[in-house]
């Protein structure tokens, strides 16, 4: 079965709990689910966008990867319980992921498996 993405309600702004910045909500019609200066987010979804995740752990960017028709995602593990999550990074908002920073993920960060 396919990941269920829900998007009513959940595209708002929100304070990065990792830099402080104050991140505005996507312009695209989707979902930010992580700070575009820092890359970090929150473990708060169990499918895309429920906010139904009990865990509310740090989600750290560990990696990225290029995908031919998505682009970049991020991939972000989690401080408190260890799950690997993955996400399309937002490089064509008005506040974009900063690109520096996914270009360096490319190259610190040995792949996780």
């Amino acid at each position: 079965m396919g990941r269920k993405f829900t998007v009513q309600g959940t595209n708002q702004n929100f304070t990065c709990q990792n830099c402080g910045f104050e991140v505005p909500a996507l312009q695209n019609g989707s979902v930010r689910n992580h700070c575009p200066r820092c890359l970090h987010s929150l473990h708060v979804d169990i499918q895309p966008g429920d906010r139904a995740n009990p865990c509310k752990g740090m989600l750290e960017p560990v990696a990225v990867e290029h995908n031919a028709k998505k682009g970049w995602i991020i991939v972000h593990k989690c401080k408190k319980c260890g799950e690997v999550s993955r996400n399309k990074a937002a490089l064509d908002d008005p506040t974009p992921d900063d690109y520096d920073l996914i270009i360096k993920l490319t190259q610190d960060r040995e792949p996780l498996l």
